[in-house]
Parts: structure tokens; C-alpha cells; sequence
């Protein structure tokens, strides 16, 4: 994953935060933070420029070049980690779909051995191209997060986690509870278009029980020719427009909020078919 040098014109408030802190005699930031938001890329980049203000050996600007600059700048650091279902795991750990127990014992013994670095661990998810995504309850489990509580609530001097999740309710109340939270807003330009779901949706308020079967029909046909998660954004996009030219409509919020469950339900890996066929339901049965 490539680091971006515009995170800190992008973020200038959050940047600037980090960098007081930072440079404060006292280096005055948690130990814990938690990033959430959409944009898991913004949260990972954001991540690394405070790796690389902790780390700075050099002129502490934002163009600095010393060595510890560079080598985070090209996700090289020694000391600056990521932590995934997919990176840094130790050699006899199997597990293909976690944050395993083996990777948390691995950071606990990691941390006995002093370092000349300030440790940074960033824990997230990817995706099967490498991208990052955000941690849930499925690939952060409670049982490799608990192993890490003590770490997480007194680490060794020198050392800060973070975690990246969409959604702090996504996360283990006992990780949220020991971070520090920020919202990271997402700056990219949104598609708020419904093209693909338009003729399927026309109308599905007044559906009554028996249009609950040709709703999922219409739905999960659309999936033959477009991902899963298109297909349920459109439909959510399709529900706000509704709201916005319906006003405060309580069974379309209710619609709106189904269809955010099934994106996420989604996103957990749960079978495409099942997803929208208990949104369709959600859809015509309930609100």
C-alpha cells in the first residue's frame, strides 16, 4: 500500500493534532487509536505519517528525508508494522481469515526485546487485491484481541496501536473502550446513482407480502452482472433519494438503515443470496 503525501493537506486538523502531541515534552498522544470512517486508505496513510513524525530522526518537518522518514515513506520500517489476516505472521501460524492468537503472542514477545524505534503496530483487514479494509468481529476476534488487553491498556515505553475499522460498533468493546477514537471523514467523491437498481426498486414501498419473492428475485439477478456490494449500495442510494424527496419518512429510514446491515453483512463474508434475500424481507415486511 502506497504512502500518500497529500494525507497531510487532506487532513490538515487531524495532521496538526498528532503533530502538537507529538511534539509536546511530553510526546502527549494515546498509546490506543482508533480510526473510523469509509476511506480505510486515508486511516492507513494517516497512520503511517504519525508513524513517521514519531520516528523522525531529522529536521521533524513534513519534508524531512532522514532515513526513518524514507523507510516509512516506502512502508520499510523496521518498527512500523502492519498487522492482518495477511501480514506479519509468524512462520507456523496457518490461520488465512484472522488476526490470530499466534500474531498477538508474537507482538507480546516482540515487545520484551527493547528497541531503538518508536513501535508502531497498525491492525486492519485486506481484501484479496491487497487493499485495506476495516475490522470487524470476524477477522479481529474477541480471543487474539483479548490476548493483547494487558499490551493495549500499559504497552512498553515507545509503542502506540492502531486500529482501522468502517464502524467503531464493527470493533470489540473492550479494544474501543481502551482507544482513543477518531472519525476520519472520507474526502473522495461519492456515487449516489441507482441506475442498476431502479427498475427492480419502482414502487417496493407499496409492495405487499406476496412481492416479497420478485423483489429478491429482481435483486439477486442483478448480481449475475454486478458485485454484490454495487447491487446493495444502489439500493441504498435508491432509498435516499426517496427520503430526500419524501422528508423524514420513518419506514424509509428504516429501509435505509437495512440495507447499511446488509452491505455489512456483506463485508463479513455472508452469502450474497442469504444477504439480499433478508433484505428484500426487510424491505416489504418490516418498517
Amino acid at each position: 500500500m502506497p504512502y500518500s503525501n497529500s494525507i497531510r493537506e487532506t487532513y490538515p486538523f487531524l495532521t496538526k493534532y498528532f503533530e502538537n502531541g507529538i511534539n509536546s515534552s511530553d510526546k502527549n498522544i494515546a498509546h490506543c487509536i482508533l480510526f473510523y470512517g469509509s476511506d480505510l486508505e486515508a486511516q492507513y496513510n494517516l497512520a503511517l505519517e504519525i508513524a513517521r513524525m514519531l520516528n523522525c530522526k531529522g529536521t521533524h518537518t513534513p519534508e524531512c528525508d532522514c532515513l526513518n522518514c524514507r523507510w516509512i515513506r516506502e512502508n520499510n520500517h523496521p518498527a512500523v508494522l502492519t498487522v492482518s489476516k495477511v501480514d506479519n505472521k509468524p512462520a507456523d501460524d496457518t490461520s488465512k481469515t484472522v488476526i490470530s492468537i499466534t500474531q498477538a503472542r508474537k507482538i507480546k514477545n516482540d515487545l520484551l526485546v527493547t528497541s531503538e524505534y518508536h513501535r508502531v503496530y497498525i491492525f486492519c483487514d485486506k481484501d484479496a487485491d491487497g487493499n485495506i479494509q476495516g475490522l470487524n468481529g470476524i477477522n479481529f476476534q474477541e480471543d487474539a484481541a483479548n490476548a493483547l488487553l494487558k499490551t493495549f491498556e500499559e504497552p512498553p515505553s515507545a509503542t502506540t496501536f492502531f486500529f482501522l475499522t468502517k464502524d467503531k460498533t464493527d470493533m470489540i468493546t473492550t479494544v474501543v473502550s481502551r482507544a482513543q477514537s477518531f472519525f476520519v471523514p472520507s474526502m473522495k467523491a461519492e456515487d449516489n446513482s441507482f441506475e442498476i437498481v431502479r427498475e427492480a426498486m419502482e414502487g417496493y414501498p407499496s409492495l405487499e407480502r406476496d412481492g416479497v419473492l420478485d423483489l429478491n428475485d429482481k435483486l439477486y439477478a442483478l448480481t449475475g452482472e454486478n458485485e454484490p456490494l454495487t447491487v446493495l449500495t444502489q439500493v441504498q442510494n435508491y432509498i435516499g433519494a426517496l427520503i430526500k424527496s419524501n422528508g423524514l419518512n420513518t419506514k424509509l429510514l428504516h429501509d435505509f438503515n437495512a440495507a447499511e446491515t446488509a452491505k455489512k453483512q456483506l463485508q463479513l463474508n455472508m452469502n450474497a443470496q442469504n444477504v439480499i434475500e433478508n433484505l428484500a424481507f426487510e424491505l416489504v415486511l418490516n418498517g
